[in-house]
């Protein structure tokens, strides 16, 4: 389907925000805010955003990917994902305003975008649907326990290491030493779901908690997708498969997780991404699908 690309400016309290629009001819009632995480801005890395949109909109799914205030081209201050509410609602209104056809949006975000989105979805009755890539929930416990069940066991197993090892090319005294400071970090830690990062740019104390009251509040349709190469994807994994009440709430019939285990953080190689945004339109289309359904309902 032929697309038009238009770069639009919103306001957001005192500050103009860019954003692009990337439209279908005829664009179903389902559009996606793209949420763009920190430090990053609307084209995302390696285009993976600009690339994404076009994609969508070559099936009919209207998009837009934005600047939140401080990023990129929009004016305002540096913040963190836990402060964009009111960027993603001015997103939100304006992408309506363009395109009128749409009636819906799903919000996809990776990393800190996708903890954004919980944050937001649930305030918002016009968002249908989440797409969430490798979420952040960090703490020092949680990337150590990452680091030690995913890094160091998995490189036990690698026939690549053991040749380095007995060639010297491993300095066994610093890895013994780093498992040992992820293993006390494990030990000594608080849970980490009540822990915060060391660097409050990263999330303030109780911030998974605050996501996870934002999964449980948002009754739409949610798909994560995450990444078997990156520690981020992998602390994610540890919280939902150690920590009872999301190990619950994502075992809903309206919750999916899909992994592309080879994949990295931002699924940087053609493949990876062409999965990524196949997945996330028959998200859309599973979404439209549950919103008709519930129309005729009512």
């Amino acid at each position: 389907m032929k697309y038009t690309e238009h770069a639009i400016v919103f306001n957001c309290a005192d500050c103009r925000l860019l954003g692009i629009v990337t439209q279908p001819e005829v664009p179903v009632e389902t559009g996606v805010l793209i949420v763009v995480g920190g430090p990053q801005y609307r084209a995302g890395s390696h285009r993976q955003f600009t690339l994404l949109a076009r994609q969508l909109a070559g099936q009919g799914i209207a998009s837009l990917r934005f600047d939140y205030r401080g990023m990129g081209d929009s004016e305002g201050e540096m913040r963190n994902f836990e402060v964009v509410d009111d960027d993603i609602r001015a997103a939100v209104d304006s992408f309506f305003r363009f395109v009128p056809a749409v009636r819906r949006v799903a919000l996809w975000g990776l990393c800190d975008a996708a903890s954004a989105a919980l944050y937001y979805a649930h305030t918002d009755a016009r968002v249908g649907g989440l797409i969430l890539l490798n979420p952040w929930v960090h703490t020092e416990a949680g990337a150590s326990r990452a680091r030690i069940r995913h890094y160091y066991l998995s490189r036990l197993m690698q026939r690549s290491f053991w040749i380095k090892l007995i060639s010297g090319k491993i300095l066994l005294k610093n890895s013994v030493g780093d498992l040992a400071k992820s293993a006390q970090s494990v030990v000594s830690g608080a849970s980490q779901v009540t822990s915060a990062p060391t660097n409050p740019r990263h999330g303030s104390p109780g911030y998974i908690d605050r996501m996870f009251d934002g999964l449980n509040r948002f009754r739409g349709n949610v798909l994560f997708i995450l990444s078997g190469n990156d520690l981020v994807a992998n602390e994610f994994e540890n919280l939902v498969s150690r920590d009872h009440q999301w190990k619950k709430t994502c075992a809903l019939p309206r919750i999916t997780q899909k992994q592309l285990h080879e994949a990295n953080h931002t699924f940087s190689n053609r493949s990876w991404r062409g999965q990524v945004e196949q997945w996330t339109a028959r998200s859309v289309e599973r979404d439209a699908v549950r919103n008709e359904a519930g129309a005729m309902e009512n």
